[in-house]
């Protein structure tokens, strides 16, 4: 062994180290590694450098943007929503669709992303069902692995295999490359997780309330906010919303908003209009311009004593319909709240609702009013109201925006958690669905580099308003990136002192009179075994080329070797450190690391079987 190897060797070992107690963060680490390899004499400042001008970093960063505009136009939210509706209250539905919808959305977009949006949805779902979170998160985490064998893009491991081909002289990977084994893993994963998700009923309390309750429908993990269903209750609106459909001969069909004197005649307050859109129901601003069609679907805030909304209901010829539990939750993306404070120089003091016509001015209604710490019910919004007066209002979000720019009239003190995950670009969907076919189908059919691919569909993104620069920087995990860069040389370093040979000429010494099938699982288990402690991109990285090597000294297709270290990099079922989207559950599922091992083992066992049998048959050597 040279000196040089050793000095790569220790470094090495140092990494894993930090990895393990996660002390500096890995991208602090990885940038660590940049700097020492050339000081130790290793490689040059640009081989150091080289991992940031590879073209996969570049792709995978684009990916980002690709996924922050499919979130702020509500697509993925829109998937939650579908889930939420098809799996009604069976448990098993909703994990058979909980997994295929991660899966489809996942082989595209980050899987970190997706489970980030998926995290609520599933705790809206647990508190629905009375089911233990604990139960569902574990699914969704192996969701969002599963979906990373299925595309060259679905994540960066699977692009790192093909950048380690590439570097060799070997033709890379296809989009759909993975697809065939990957479909099968899937299969089996939904299988196994219907009988699995019974062994995490006893883990511990989730995230939620500091009870332990799980947390309620729309409840963002680790947030401290209020939710929407805090400002319900505290400002005594329950049982006062209700939904009614605007029938062919109502007398309010045509009519404007502004036009209507339910509020006098009724105490009744039009809050939102549902209707049917090109591709779903929409929640339409109430605006004292919208005109109500036949079919509209009208949000009521009944907030007078004794209002009667069947009394309503037969008088203007509106069919009444069910209220569903957590409606406003369910709702979040379209429609929002806000507590408002009333400055002493505001020009609405003085004013009652009506006078105020918040609703013509700013698409607001008041639906709630707070005088010092008491909420004063229903009844004081027939008074003017007071200097120091916290109003909460209801409203599409871009309108409680705008009014944030009002300070002289008004200072926005609570925006709600729900807040924070809402889409904002909603009308701009169906440009970032074309942005995306245009993105996969180029990739599909190889006219351009993924990575032309990936920037062409960032900027459709931005001419069709999907994601503002602002937006699309942010949305960029600029540490992944690092780590990824950071980790390139260390391959190149493991490659040019002779590591990697010696890990070669250790499997093959072990191995190589087994037969193809055992050596490729021999492969599998040694860089699943990586994960147990690094992350899986970081292990893909180092093993991409011992991969590479391997086939070559067996002088066979190099192919195989290359899925496998793929595929096997996304079996990072068994330990909460092996994968980020493990790490993102860990804490709403309230798992112990034993709960990974438990249940994530096994199936790790189930997909080294599947590679040994079937990538031989997909890929010859």
């Amino acid at each position: 062994m040279n000196t040089q190897l050793l000095i790569v060797l220790v470094l090495l070992c140092a990494c894993i180290g930090l990895f393990i107690i996660n002390k500096p963060r890995m991208d602090v680490v990885a940038l660590c590694v940049i700097i020492l390899l050339p000081l130790c004499g290793i490689m040059s400042v640009q081989e150091a450098l080289l991992g940031f001008s590879d073209t996969n970093v570049v792709l995978i960063g684009a990916l980002f943007i690709v996924g922050e505009g499919l979130s702020r136009t509500g697509i993925s939210f829109r998937v939650g929503d579908w889930l939420l509706r098809r799996a009604g209250n069976s448990e098993t539905r909703l994990v058979v669709l909980l997994i295929v919808a991660v899966v489809v959305l996942g082989s595209m977009i980050s899987s970190t992303g997706i489970v980030a949006i998926f995290i609520p949805v599933v705790l809206s779902c647990a508190s629905r069902m009375r089911v233990p979170p604990s139960r569902l998160m574990m699914t969704l985490s192996f969701a969002a692995l599963i979906s990373g064998m299925q595309t060259l893009v679905s994540t960066p491991p699977n692009m790192m295999v093909d950048s380690a081909l590439r570097r060799e002289g070997f033709e890379g990977l296809k989009f759909f490359s993975y697809t065939p084994i990957g479909l099968v893993v899937l299969v089996l994963g939904v299988g196994y997780m219907l009988v699995a998700r019974h062994w995490l009923n006893g883990t511990d309390k989730a995230a939620g309330d500091d009870d332990g309750q799980p947390a309620g429908d729309g409840a963002l993990v680790g947030s401290s906010q209020r939710r929407l269903q805090d400002f319900i209750t505290d400002y005594q609106l329950e049982g006062r919303a209700h939904r009614a459909r605007v029938k062919i001969h109502s007398p309010l069909v045509g009519l404007k908003l502004r036009e209507l004197t339910l509020r006098q005649d009724y105490g009744a307050n039009i809050v939102a209009v549902e209707r049917r859109g090109r591709f779903s129901d929409e929640l339409r601003e109430p605006n004292s311009g919208l005109e109500l069609r036949d079919g509209d679907v009208l949000l009521i805030d009944l907030f007078r004593e004794g209002a009667d909304i069947a009394a309503l209901c037969r008088a203007m010829s509106l069919e009444p319909l069910a209220m569903p539990e957590g409606y406003f939750t369910d709702e979040s993306r379209a429609i929002g709240m806000a507590e408002v404070l009333l400055p002493p120089d505001s020009g609405i003091i003085g004013k009652t609702v009506p006078e105020a016509a918040l609703r013509r001015r700013y698409g607001l209604n008041v639906v709630g009013l707070r005088r010092g710490r008491k909420a004063l019910g229903p009844v004081a919004l027939d008074q003017p109201f007071h200097a120091g007066d916290t109003l909460l209002v209801i409203g599409s979000w871009k309108a409680i925006r705008r009014l944030q720019r009002r300070l002289e009239d008004f200072l926005v003190l609570t925006m709600p958690a729900e807040s924070e995950v809402v889409a904002p670009a909603l009308s701009r969907a169906p440009y970032a669905l074309l942005s995306l076919a245009v993105m996969v189908g180029l990739m599909v059919t190889g006219i351009v580099p993924n990575v032309i691919a990936a920037l062409l569909a960032c900027l459709l993104m931005g001419v069709f308003r999907c994601v503002d620069l602002t937006s699309a920087y942010k949305s960029i995990h600029w540490p992944s990136l690092v780590l990824i860069a950071g980790m390139i040389p260390f391959a190149l370093a493991l490659e040019r002192t002779g590591g990697v040979d010696i890990a070669v000429n250790g499997l093959v010494n072990a191995l190589g009179d087994s037969g193809p099938r055992v050596l490729l699982g021999g492969l599998f288990f040694v860089t699943v075994a990586t994960t147990l402690f690094i992350s899986n991109t970081a292990t893909a990285v180092l093993m991409a080329p011992v991969a590479v090597t391997l086939a070559t000294r067996l002088e066979v297709s190099p192919l195989p070797f290359a899925i496998t270290v793929a595929l096997a990099a996304s079996t990072a079922f068994s330990t909460p450190v092996a994968s980020p989207v493990n790490m993102l559950v860990l804490g709403p599922g309230g798992y112990r690391f034993i709960d990974f091992v438990k249940v994530g083992l096994p199936f790790s066992i189930v997909v080294l079987l599947v590679c040994m049998l079937l990538v031989p048959l997909f890929f010859p050597m």
